[in-house]
């Protein structure tokens, strides 16, 4: 999620978001709503839930849980050749200076020794949208503005929509098949893996991941991983898409 000018913002087909503000429903309790434009909220005392509506002025509202959030308002609509209206989600990590409670991210890509992390999604919805993760690198320990490298995971594609850049191929990660798509927003670079079908519920290690993209990017151990984000970009619609359960678990060697 990154800050953009409106002619960057144009450039934008999938994957950017502008900076969370801090607003006052952050570090509130669970259960609670967000229907503020950059409102989060702290769950499980390890995790942050944000609204995020950066790509659009219509109401959106998201219904925080005690493991997740539930889409419950989203009254926008964009062309599906352009970016999405929002990235509601749930983190771990830094974001615009916004850093999930008890975090030991950013750290050295190197210094990783595992990442793992586990989602359950729910598609009890219409609309056009994705569900993905947007796992966030840099070679700096930025804790706020643009990181230079996006790796997102789209579980679940719905509509005419792709993300950005061009596909370049396939791989296997994690025991599934994906294909590979690599672009420019027009302020930082994007890899994103798409499955052919939805997934529902994942479970896998970031570094398997980050591994294929320092093979295919300037992405090296000497970088550092600051996020790790789970969530859902709609172009229209996705009342009722919820985050059921959130979890990640950064180890250093």
């Amino acid at each position: 999620m990154k800050q953009r000018s409106l002619a960057a913002a144009l450039l934008v087909a999938a994957g950017m978001a502008v900076p969370v503000v801090t607003a006052a429903a952050t570090g509130a309790q669970a259960d609670a709503a967000l229907c503020g434009q950059y409102d989060s909220t702290q769950v499980q005392g390890r995790y942050v839930v944000m609204n995020n509506r950066w790509g659009g002025n219509a109401e959106q509202c998201v219904d925080v849980t005690g493991s997740g959030f539930r889409l419950t308002s989203q009254k926008g609509s964009k062309p599906t050749d352009g970016a999405p209206l929002s990235y509601p989600a749930i983190y771990g990590g830094c974001h615009y200076d916004n850093c999930s409670p008890g975090t030991n991210l950013p750290v050295r890509i190197g210094d990783v020794a595992s990442a793992s992390t586990s989602i359950g999604y729910g598609y009890n919805a219409s609309g056009i949208y994705n569900a993905s993760y947007d796992i966030w690198m840099d070679p700096s320990p930025k804790r706020t503005g643009v990181n230079q490298v996006e790796l997102m995971i789209w579980l679940n594609r719905q509509g005419p929509i792709q993300p950005i850049g061009s596909r370049v191929g396939s791989t296997t990660i994690a025991g599934r098949t994906w294909e590979v798509w690599q672009g420019n927003n027009g302020g930082n670079d994007v890899v994103s893996y798409l499955a052919p079908s939805p997934i529902s519920n994942f479970s896998f290690d970031v570094l398997d991941f980050v591994r294929d993209v320092d093979n295919r990017t300037q992405v090296s151990t000497s970088w550092y991983l600051t996020s790790v984000q789970a969530g859902f970009e709609p172009w229209q619609g996705g009342e009722g898409l919820s985050v059921n359960n959130f979890s990640l678990d950064v180890r250093t060697r």
